[in-house]
């Protein structure tokens, strides 16, 4: 899941910020306030078939792609959270690292990502309500591994996912 946006200019550029670093009440409100403006925004992401065959890396590069295609504008420049720049991009683009935590727009991606993204794990714990992913929403955390552990993968985890490196962590 990956998120593009051109932040409307009448919008408060300090009001964004890291989305890990606030809480999921504050970040529905800021989804809400870009979604009311006039902000263009677009996601990608792509489905677990792909993850698998390509890896978690380049899929995340890939929908960075898809989302800056997907834009009703066409930016100038791409700014990226990371340290690399999808190939596939035909813009100008420039990675920053920890980019989330420290420029505006990238921050507003972060948040239109991590919310969708929670959106979609929350309808998924109706369907597959022993895994959980209301309260781990994917992350890799103990829960997630120990239902995991308990129920096997779901038809919506990634097969190319290891869960048994991931255990030692724990």
């Amino acid at each position: 899941m990956a998120a593009a946006v051109i932040l409307d200019p009448l919008l408060s550029p300090e009001m964004f910020c890291d989305s890990k670093a606030i809480d999921e009440a504050k970040r529905d409100h800021l989804f809400e306030v870009l979604m009311a403006s006039n902000s263009y925004i677009a996601v990608g992401a792509h489905s677990l078939r792909w993850i698998d065959r390509v890896n978690i890396l380049n899929a995340t590069l890939s929908a960075m792609t898809r989302a800056v295609l997907q834009l009703k504008v066409v930016p100038d420049e791409v700014l990226i959270d990371g340290n690399r720049i999808p190939k596939s991009l035909s813009i100008p683009a420039k990675a920053i690292v920890k980019g989330d935590a420290t420029v505006p727009v990238i921050s507003a991606a972060s948040i239109i990502a991590k919310v969708t993204r929670d959106r979609i794990m929350r309808k998924l714990d109706g369907q597959f309500p022993q895994y959980l992913f209301s309260v781990h929403k994917g992350y890799g955390t103990a829960a997630h591994y120990a239902v995991l552990g308990k129920w096997g993968p779901s038809l919506v985890h990634r097969r190319s996912f290891n869960l048994t490196v991931q255990e030692r962590l724990f």
